[in-house]
């Protein structure tokens, strides 16, 4: 835009020669010549008539003329297309997007006007909001990018520790914590701490969309972790993660990661720890400086902001903290059981090959379908442990659970005392028990298509022959030896007195 008006103003007002009016407008002194003897040849007067506007002074200087650019008009790329082929192609350049231009357009614009004028296109698109925080609105959540090394005093072995940061909108009130990793309990657990710093709850948080908070990032719709989303409920607190790859979202924490590791990491960097308290404990002594420190460009620090406008405005906190729980998936086998953190519990078989969603807590383990829980059970310590509630079962599982030996000498008693006899005689010469009970269960489904008495009268028999097997009753009963009388065994006759028999005298 042409300076007239300064010109102006500084000759007729304040008497300044060329020379000096120049310097003060950025502009050459052939320019300031070339105003005022174009004002004195208009007779513009001054101070200039009320009304007169920049347009009017100029359409009263040249004219009906515009000012037009100093470079010829050319055709114009298609700025609009050539920026999405950028985002698209990492491996272009605007080099080759030049050439090619020029191969369409031989006449075009020369390469430094080319980039010119795309950066200019580009700096019109990349417009930003300013955001307005209001006091006990949002706090801003993220990991710094910098860890802090812990090392291991027996083994010399380095840990880097993660650094969790959060920073509330109005005050820019920061908190710092090193963790032992960036998993879900050490996500949670910093979480609480913060709150607990700040003495209250801000009304939204705005996370980024690590996987210990968010399970599937989108722009539009994010799935929280179900973990952190029942935190979330706990602390009445709404969690809106930022859009993917938008770090202007979160521009609040993305200043505060920059300051904490610039005023803490690298205050720290001299120092040697051997355990995960004594760098928070230093942490903690580098954060009271840090929100105490004044601002550059306005009055006060972040400690006397969030004192007298922040502190008030959060939610106060919850009479109980959060039961730290971890959320997972897991299908349900053959068995009735999932399968977690090592061990085995039961659900419903119904719900055999379906997907449950599984929440543990320190002491106990729910079992949830479709939001319902549809089983609890107390936390395995060991592993390979088998958890199972009898109501899981199927009656037959349940049935089959109950067969003992004296049960199932009572069901033969039922029949008659010779099955009895005989069943205990089977139990008794297996290896163990439970591998005779379908010999048993056999035979009362023997009594049941033969009669009982018939049953006991093959029992009697078994029992004097020794056939005391399934199949061997079976036989009894099938070629109908249980209605022939038994006959006794005959009994061996002395032998005769022989001169060609030695007697038990010879062998002594």
């Amino acid at each position: 835009m042409r300076k007239i008006k300064e010109v102006l103003r500084l000759r007729f007002e304040l008497g300044l020669g060329q020379r000096a009016i120049a310097r003060a407008c950025s502009i050459s002194q052939s320019t300031v010549h070339e105003y005022l003897k174009r004002a004195e040849a208009a007779k513009v007067p001054w101070p200039l008539p009320e009304g007169w506007d920049q347009e009017r002074v100029e359409k009263a200087l040249f004219g009906e003329h515009r000012f037009t650019e100093q470079f010829p008009e050319r055709v114009r790329p298609n700025f609009p297309i050539l920026h999405a082929q950028l985002q698209q192609h990492r491996h272009l350049t605007l080099q080759l997007a030049w050439e090619e231009y020029r191969q369409v357009h031989p006449e075009g614009y020369g390469y430094s006007r080319f980039c010119e004028l795309y950066g200019r296109w580009r700096k019109k698109q990349d417009v930003v909001l300013r955001q307005e925080h209001q006091p006990g609105e949002k706090g801003f959540v993220d990991w710094a990018g910098a860890t802090i090394p812990v090392h291991d005093p027996v083994s010399g072995e380095i840990r880097q520790a993660p650094l969790f940061v959060m920073v509330l909108g109005a005050s820019s009130y920061t908190y710092a914590e090193a963790t032992r990793d960036q998993q879900l309990t050490a996500w949670l657990s910093a979480h609480m701490h913060a709150f607990e710093y700040f003495g209250g709850v801000p009304r939204l948080l705005v996370p980024d969309n690590p996987r210990t908070g968010v399970s599937r990032a989108c722009r539009y719709d994010p799935d929280l972790n179900p973990t952190y989303q029942e935190f979330a409920m706990h602390y009445g607190v709404g969690v809106v993660p930022a859009r993917p790859y938008r770090p202007r979202d979160k521009a609040k924490v993305e200043v505060g990661v920059q300051i904490v590791e610039r005023w803490i990491i690298a205050a720290l960097r001299h120092q040697k720890f051997f355990r995960l308290e004594e760098v928070n404990r230093a942490i903690r002594e580098l954060l009271e400086r840090l929100n105490q420190r004044p601002f550059r460009k306005r009055e006060g620090s972040r400690s006397s902001v969030f004192a007298s406008l922040e502190r008030s405005a959060l939610r106060s906190l919850p009479a109980e903290r959060f039961d730290m729980s971890q959320w997972s998936r897991a299908r349900v086998n053959i068995d009735y059981h999932i399968a977690f953190d090592g061990n085995f519990y039961s659900v419903p078989y119904t719900l055999v090959q379906e997907l449950m969603e599984v929440r543990a807590t320190p002491t106990t383990v729910e079992i949830f379908h479709r939001g319902q829980r549809v089983a609890s059970h107390l936390r395995g310590r060991g592993r390979g442990q088998v958890l199972t509630e009898k109501e899981h079962r199927p009656k037959s599982h349940q049935a089959h659970l109950e067969w003992t030996p004296s049960r199932m000498v009572h069901w033969a008693e039922q029949i008659g005392p010779n099955t009895a006899r005989l069943f205990e005689r089977i139990l008794a010469e297996k290896p163990h028990p439970e591998m005779g009970y379908r010999s048993c269960l056999g035979i009362i489904r023997l009594a049941e298509e033969y009669s009982a008495a018939r049953m006991e009268a093959a029992a009697d028999r078994a029992l004097l022959t020794g056939a005391c097997r399934y199949q061997s009753v079976k036989s009894i009963l099938k070629n109908s030896l249980d209605q022939q009388p038994l006959t006794a065994a005959p009994s061996l006759l002395p032998l005769p007195a022989h001169d060609n028999i030695r007697g038990a005298e010879y062998f002594e």
